[in-house]
């Protein structure tokens, strides 16, 4: 988000807005950001052979069964077909680590795994590695509805979360509520402000023209409003992301997305 691309009423609207009442709130009707697009990218997005972001699921396909580490296996060696035992998998993330106790996005789980069942080095956050794998893994959810809990331990990362998003933060004084709650559907420049979900993740970006995660798009909004930024896997976006996944309440998985 540019200012100078924001329209100065709306711009008003959104400094003035309050944004402070920090009730857990899905935006009603619940609408995946694809709805907020063009037809172009909507059928980019529903075609697997003009899809560019499969060049990544397909980069995850081919690391699934590929041995790595000291120990010399693959996800398969533990997981087998990815169709049958990833199926449903990444709608129940990010989850608690029954191990740790900690929140844990999907990531983080094939980043754990690489290191206690690869013996094998963590692949770096934004990795063509790890967008690949992660792209692949929740692929085999796709169009199925995300299930996350929030219940027990989760709930105190679920609240920073929700903190996290009505918070005001950088030059332009503006929370994630500002746009994604009180004003979605409304123009900013050419382009329509979506409800803010993050059920396409990884997915590929036109602007970008690339892959990327969910907290490269954090990073990118924060860059916006001229605030400072986080790396990605910092637990404050791990917060955020569980937040923004109960907010999405029952959208399907659309990994891997394509946005404009």
């Amino acid at each position: 988000m540019s200012l100078r691309r924001l329209s100065l009423g709306l711009f008003a609207a959104l400094v003035a807005g309050t944004a402070v009442a920090q009730t857990a709130v899905r935006p009603a009707p619940l609408k995946s950001g694809i709805e907020f697009t063009g037809a172009e990218v909507r059928a980019l997005q529903n075609d697997e052979f003009a899809n560019p972001a499969m060049l990544w699921v397909l980069r995850g396909t081919a690391l699934w069964t590929q041995p790595a580490g000291k120990d010399n296996r693959s996800c398969a060696s533990c997981h087998g077909d990815a169709t049958t035992g990833m199926k449903s998998v990444a709608t129940h993330y990010p989850q608690i680590d029954k191990s740790s106790g900690s929140l844990i996005n999907l990531e983080g789980r094939i980043q754990q795994c690489r290191e206690r069942r690869q013996n094998a080095s963590p692949l770096k956050y934004e990795s063509e590695e790890l967008l690949g794998l992660t792209a692949f893994v929740r692929m085999q959810s796709r169009g199925m509805p995300l299930a996350i809990s929030i219940d027990g331990p989760a709930r105190a990362y679920f609240e920073r979360g929700r903190d996290f998003y009505y918070k005001r933060v950088g030059q332009m004084n503006l929370a994630c509520a500002h746009c994604h709650q009180d004003n979605w559907g409304k123009k900013l420049g050419p382009e329509i402000i979506s409800q803010g979900h993050g059920n396409p993740y990884p997915g590929y970006r036109l602007e970008w023209q690339t892959m990327g995660s969910l907290h490269r798009r954090f990073r990118s909004c924060l860059s916006g409003v001229r605030a400072e930024m986080l790396p990605q896997g910092a637990p404050e976006y791990l917060d955020l992301e569980l937040y923004l996944a109960w907010r999405s309440g029952n959208l399907p998985v659309e990994t891997p997305g394509v946005r404009r």
